[in-house]
């Protein structure tokens, strides 16, 4: 897992992950439930679609929009288990740890914060 300050510096780095942003329905979404009912989705989609070891249709099990969290997970490359070994350190082929489900969690709340900032 990597340090979140170092993490945010590489994702703006990336020309495809700084293309991500919440707009309409996903912003109104966000701002209408409020981050933390966010957030419990999002651990609910983590546990779900990223936490297994071999996740269904790994690499493709992350819609691109309709929830604020799947388009964060696109902005911090936690979509997918290739991305989250590529951008994160955490390896493929097992399922996550409690403390990295609560990692990712943190990276997606680190994104949505600076969102509804902006």
């Amino acid at each position: 897992m990597r340090d979140l300050d170092e993490l945010f510096a590489a994702l703006e780095r990336s020309e495809f992950r700084r293309r991500f942003r919440l707009r309409g329905r996903e912003a109104a979404y966000l701002q209408q439930k409020g981050l933390e009912t966010i957030l419990a989705h999002a651990r609910d989609f983590i546990e779900q679609r990223l936490a297994p070891a071999e996740p269904l249709n790994d690499g493709q099990q992350t819609p691109m929009r309709n929830h604020p969290a799947f388009i964060a997970q696109h902005a911090t490359a936690t979509c997918c288990r290739g991305c989250l070994e590529k951008w994160h350190q955490i390896a493929k082929g097992r399922p996550l740890s409690d403390r990295e489900v609560q990692y990712v969690v943190a990276v997606l709340r680190r994104w949505l914060e600076r969102q509804r900032a902006e």
